[in-house]
């Protein structure tokens, strides 16, 4: 089932500007650009300030200025717009191998077989939003069967985020305006004339008088809308991507062909790569099948790849994922990201070093295209005291931070298996420094034979206003059984300010 993203940056000319002139207005300030219809100038383009005080495309300048007086207005560059739309689409790779910009303020993506490569759809998007918000980007967005639903949704939708369940998009466009099929003005005014203001109403009126009166674009816009007619999506890559794509005699369908165009779809991007000095860190396999829909099989490398017998191997493995359906006419390998990588020489039989790390790159881009990349990774310390966050994790093969803390010196040994977050337990202590005599743990009753402690930890007070009383008291405790827990206490005993004398299982030795 094919499913497309559109996405609508609604006040595109000025969020661009805003961000990249710093003499721009500050943020809530109203910003419009200034363009020529004939001899006068007119707004070419109105940020979401200037709208809201009633400022629009088309009004003459003059008459805007004397509404707003204080109101920014800068150039429109309507070129560097469409090239950095183009740009936008190309940064849209990351999601899916094809990608289009919808001038003059939109992206096509479809994503047909890339969504659970994200967690799904609705979490794509919100990714995809939280992305362009934090690089100050106003946008609304849809999936849906077709182009023209997810468009229609992204413009006209109730929602910033639509999601358009499959085989939804006619029950979803019924009550939106017929200005949503992508119609020009003159037909819009004719069809509202007949009393056509809803896409359903237009979907349930004789197609015959309208074909003769309007022609044939409303329909055809309504039944690309609808999935009855298919509208292509025609993805643009950038001239720097590398693309290398076999079409086939006779659809193949069977794991051994895939194997083998693999090799050589890999062995040719290989090429490019050595001839540029670069290596992989992305690569996206589309099976194009007879049906007119895609597979796309996307792995990815710890470090810059260029070796043909490993990154063919990470594609062969994914190739149980493929549905071939009817068959598959065409595939192609595309290579979104890649980054430099210089020459190094492998020690060999001729030149043993036994002083070399060994590289587990490879080893982790076959675990992390395999698990996920979420469930491959290492623990970096943090600077911090609280055990908790004394850590975090980070990609497997991701560098040391310049300035990064080392591992923690300590002079108490910390459990092998810390609980995030620590686990209440009921406890029995004599007040205030005493180790506890029991405790009772996920209905289990522990009696404590010995004890060591306790190791005082005070709050984050310089960074967390609430912990300058906070204080934590560790205990390492053995049980009847010889089993070791790591238990503490909240608060010293004394003053109440530094706790409420709860305790908690925080670690198993």
């Amino acid at each position: 089932m094919r499913r497309v993203v559109s996405l609508w940056l609604p006040f595109w000319p000025t969020d661009r500007l805003r961000k990249l002139h710093g003499d721009a207005p500050a943020d809530g300030s109203p910003l419009v650009t200034r363009g020529h219809d004939g001899r006068r100038m007119v707004i070419a383009a109105a940020d979401q300030a200037a709208r809201a005080l009633g400022l629009c495309a088309g009004m003459p300048l003059a008459h805007a200025q004397a509404m707003v007086p204080d109101l920014a207005v800068l150039d429109a560059t309507p070129a560097e717009d469409a090239e950095a739309l183009a740009r936008l689409a190309a940064w849209c790779l990351r999601l899916s191998p094809l990608t289009a910009p919808d001038a003059p303020d939109g992206v096509w993506i479809d994503v047909t077989g890339c969504a659970h490569l994200h967690g799904g759809e609705r979490p794509m998007l919100t990714l995809l939003a939280r992305q362009l918000a934090r690089h100050r980007l106003a946008g609304r967005m849809a999936i849906a069967d077709t182009p023209g639903a997810a468009h229609a949704m992204a413009r006209f939708g109730s929602k910033p985020i639509a999601v358009v369940e499959p085989g939804g998009q006619a029950e979803a466009l019924a009550p939106l305006p017929v200005e949503a099929l992508r119609l020009d003005a003159q037909t819009v005014d004719g069809l509202r004339r007949l009393g056509l203001e809803r896409v359903g109403q237009l979907a349930e009126a004789a197609r015959g008088p309208l074909a003769r009166r309007f022609g044939d674009i409303p329909l055809t816009r309504l039944d690309q809308a609808t999935g009855r007619a298919r509208e292509p999506i025609r993805p643009v890559l950038p001239p720097e991507t590398i693309m290398v794509r076999r079409t086939f005699v006779e659809p193949i369908a069977t794991a051994e062909a895939f194997t083998g165009v693999i090799l050589t779809l890999v062995g040719e991007a290989c090429a490019q790569l050595e001839q540029r000095g670069e290596g992989a860190r992305r690569l996206d396999l589309v099976f194009e099948r007879v049906d007119a829909t895609i597979q796309v099989v996307r792995i990815g490398t710890a470090r810059p790849v260029r070796d043909v017998r490993h990154l063919a191997r990470l594609l062969d493995e994914r190739i149980e994922t493929v549905d071939p359906g009817l068959g598959v006419e065409a595939m192609r390998l595309v290579l979104p990201s890649v980054e430099p990588l210089a020459y190094t020489q492998r020690s060999g039989d001729l030149a043993p070093d036994a002083t070399q790390a060994a590289d587990l790159s490879e080893l982790i881009d076959r675990l992390v295209n395999r698990l996920g990349a979420d469930k491959v990774y290492r623990l970096q310390p943090v600077e911090s005291d609280i055990p908790e966050r004394s850590q975090q994790a980070v990609p497997a093969l991701a560098l040391m931070a310049k300035g990064a803390p080392g591992p923690p010196v300590c002079a108490w040994p910390r459990p092998a298996r810390l609980l995030d977050p620590p686990e209440p337990v009921d406890a029995m202590a004599m007040m205030p420094d005493h180790p506890p005599r029991a405790f009772t743990w996920r209905r289990v009753r522990h009696r404590i034979a010995r004890a060591d402690g306790p190791e005082r930890i005070h709050g984050e007070w310089w960074d967390r206003p609430d912990e300058v009383a906070a204080v934590r008291d560790y205990w390492i405790v053995e049980n009847q059984h010889g089993r070791r827990f790591w238990l503490f206490r909240q608060g010293d005993g004394v003053d109440p300010a530094t706790g409420e004398l709860a305790w908690f299982l925080h670690g198993l030795f």
